[in-house]
């Protein structure tokens, strides 16, 4: 569907919002604006990366925004992210997508009431507003961030945290695999003929990434310590085992020893034999554990 969102008279430029096209729709439209077919075939590619492409008479970026839908198991770049296509001049926007997208239509209805004198200017407001659909991952990606570190330090670990802490980790790494590949676009929009209105975009690029850096270290850090909590409690078993072992390896010594029956064992026919063989092993387990105390082993 080829919908016109703005028209501003003699003055400017025009903006075309095509929504699911057929073939036939965006064939019309590249005829009409002569757009490349390399790059209107990059626009039906359901997971192109973002791109920054200048031609001679207009410019073509890919931007991802993040699904809103995405699944607590989404780890690709379709599952995760959907894509927008746009092509730019000085006289015309053609925004290209497969699905609606609420904060889309959002910005259609506030465009008349926007100031966007040149494409330029409504490109960057556009970019913007792709921005901040990281704005709400972020949040919750940071939230999940501490929900672990807190189960990691905290709580008794569960067979399912290390599954949850993998589709984290995977999910911070595509989306800040996404705003690199979008730097591009960035600074494309925020060039030597920016100004406060683009730097702004810039900088909210920059803080997107910066936070998105950090989650992903975050991460990294709590699965390291994860492995080292994990390997300290398995160490800490071993070494309650160990401790066992070395009470019971002289009781087993001394009942093995008796249990040899050999004829000329004169111990075995003893009437006080047996409490005193259970009073060595009594006292060979006292000496046992003062020896562990004094060492601070227990």
């Amino acid at each position: 569907m080829v919908k016109n969102i703005k028209t501003l008279g003699n003055s400017a430029f025009e903006w075309l919002d095509i929504h699911n096209p057929a073939d036939k729709e965006l064939q019309e439209v590249a005829r009409k604006y002569k757009l490349h077919e390399a790059l209107v075939r990059d626009c039906l590619q359901p997971d192109h990366l973002p791109k920054f492409e200048r031609m001679d008479r207009y410019a073509f970026l890919i931007f991802r925004i993040y699904a809103e839908e995405e699944k607590m198991d989404a780890d690709t770049i379709r599952e995760m992210t959907h894509k927008i296509a746009v092509f730019f001049s000085e006289t015309f926007i053609i925004t290209i997508h497969n699905r609606s997208f609420p904060f889309l239509d959002n910005f259609m209805e506030a465009v008349p009431a926007l100031s966007c004198p040149h494409s330029a200017d409504l490109l960057n407001l556009l970019v913007n507003e792709c921005l901040n659909t990281f704005e709400a991952p972020l949040v919750k990606l940071s939230k999940a961030v501490d929900y672990y570190e807190e189960v990691i330090f905290l709580r008794e670990k569960k067979a399912p945290l290390l599954r949850g802490m993998y589709y984290l980790r995977r999910k911070i790494d595509l989306l800040r695999r996404m705003l690199i590949l979008s730097y591009d676009i960035i600074d494309a929009i925020d060039n030597e003929n920016g100004n406060v209105s683009t730097r702004d975009t810039r900088d909210h690029y920059v803080k997107l990434q910066s936070m998105f850096d950090t989650l992903q270290e975050n991460v990294h850090q709590l699965l390291a310590i994860y492995f080292s909590v994990s390997s300290q409690r398995t160490n800490e078993t071993i070494r309650i085992l160990t401790i066992f072992s070395v009470f019971f390896m002289p009781l087993t010594f001394i009942v093995g020893v008796y249990g040899m029956n050999f004829d000329f064992m004169p111990e075995l026919r003893w009437r006080g034999g047996y409490p005193l063989v259970l009073l060595l092993m009594l006292t060979v387990i006292i000496v046992i554990y003062l020896w562990f105390k004094k060492k601070k082993w227990l």
